[in-house]
């Protein structure tokens, strides 16, 4: 019969349990999270002595959580995925090593808001720019 299913024999399995510690042991993975009321931050502990940390406001979910709910935020699936299971919020903890912080329309409007910040730095580009001609105009096809 074409297309018919390998059995899986048990040193298939072992195999894949050994890919897997092998995958965990050089892979980061987080050991635990906790919330740093002081600078407002989401502070994950690495297995590799790192830490992550996340300004709360850029986490989709945690923006308006309170205190308490903050500080039930868990480390999951042995290290790969935090959970705040009050607030119904779960990140893996690849996509924040990526610096994604939320869904599509998340990250589209933290994108649109940080184009809005406000600095002495980008006042001072944006008048030096302006005093070379402003943005250059687009060439015409």
């Amino acid at each position: 019969m074409a297309g018919r299913a390998h059995a899986i024999t048990d040193a298939d399995i072992e195999a894949a349990y050994r890919r897997g510690e092998e995958a965990i042991a050089r892979e980061p993975f987080a050991t635990s999270v906790r919330y740093d009321s002081a600078t407002d931050t989401v502070v994950i502990a690495m297995n590799n002595g790192a830490a992550l940390v996340i300004p709360r406001r850029l986490l989709q979910g945690l923006r308006d959580a309170s205190l308490a709910q903050l500080e039930r935020g868990r480390v999951v699936v042995q290290g790969t995925a935090l959970t705040w299971p009050d607030l119904d919020v779960d990140f893996t903890l690849g996509a924040l090593l990526n610096g994604i912080y939320g869904g599509r329309r998340w990250m589209s409007e933290l994108a649109r808001h940080a184009g809005a910040t406000k600095s002495k730095a980008k006042a001072a580009a944006a008048r030096a720019n302006g005093l070379r001609g402003g943005r250059p105009r687009k060439s015409r096809p």
